[in-house]
């Protein structure tokens, strides 16, 4: 586990989040697919971690995964997402997260398109959006 630049207590982040991002971030929970606010969400803009701030994706590489959940091609920086292996529900997968404060933001995958060939799927409840001005 990284050393993260954002350190807040337990209490601190139940405060700070609802109880669905609070669960996604902390415990790496996930919702429901079809169910989250970003799922259908096509306007221009930054997708943001919902812990910290930090932009992590561009509207632009938002793409219909079909999956139920957000879904990017590529992070908006090489810095800005931490990759971990997750070897849960007797699988394994690649876990992201906020390189920032490790908020759990979903998954990647090796299914996406072209030019990255990678799938973000992310929680909308990890996300905040900023629009594009």
């Amino acid at each position: 586990m990284s050393d993260y630049e954002i350190k807040k207590s337990d209490q601190h982040w139940r405060e700070q989040l609802d109880a669905l991002a609070y669960q996604v971030t902390r415990h790496a929970a996930t919702e429901r697919p079809f169910t989250g606010k970003y799922n259908d969400h096509w306007d221009a803009g930054h997708y943001q971690c919902v812990g910290c701030g930090a932009d992590l994706f561009d509207a632009s590489t938002k793409f219909d995964a079909g999956c139920g959940w957000p879904s990017f091609w590529q992070q908006l920086r090489d810095d800005a997402i931490e990759r971990v292996v997750d070897r849960s529900h007797v699988m394994e997968r690649v876990e992201v997260r906020c390189r920032k404060c490790g908020s759990h933001l979903g998954h990647v995958f090796d299914d996406g398109p072209q030019p990255t060939g990678e799938r973000y799927c992310i929680n909308s409840a990890a996300l905040g959006f900023e629009p594009k001005r």
